[in-house]
């Protein structure tokens, strides 16, 4: 239940902001919704399928990639997030390096996103 309410947020939030980053600039910075979730879960369902499945050997460095490319992303969104917040605030209220916090302490950096986030948006 948890993965799949975090992969709701995850996929929401980076389509919409892949979508104005679009609108507004032309261009966007992140991957989408669906850039974002497809390699990793692909990833590491391929990745447990070759390693505890079939037994194939090195499977583990899929789930080992799709752990570090979900990891990058939110790094890129709070980066992302970031920027939004210092032009319409004037403060970027999170540090990079909290999506890197491991879960619950992750949570509260998510949080907070979340928050600026839908401050900027209103």
């Amino acid at each position: 239940t948890a993965l799949g309410c975090y992969g709701y947020y995850k996929f929401s939030v980076e389509e919409e902001l892949f979508r104005d980053e679009l609108l507004r600039e032309g261009r966007a910075t992140g991957c989408g919704g669906y850039g974002t979730l497809f390699p990793f879960v692909f990833g590491g369902l391929l990745g447990a399928t070759g390693e505890y499945v079939l037994h194939v050997p090195g499977s583990d460095a899929l789930i080992t990639v799709a752990g570090v490319w979900i990891l990058g992303t939110q790094v890129n969104l709070y980066r992302r997030v970031n920027e939004l917040c210092k032009q319409r605030f004037g403060e970027a209220p999170l540090h990079s390096w909290w999506a890197l916090l491991p879960p619950p302490l992750g949570v509260g950096g998510g949080l907070r996103q979340g928050h600026f986030l839908a401050r900027w948006w209103a």
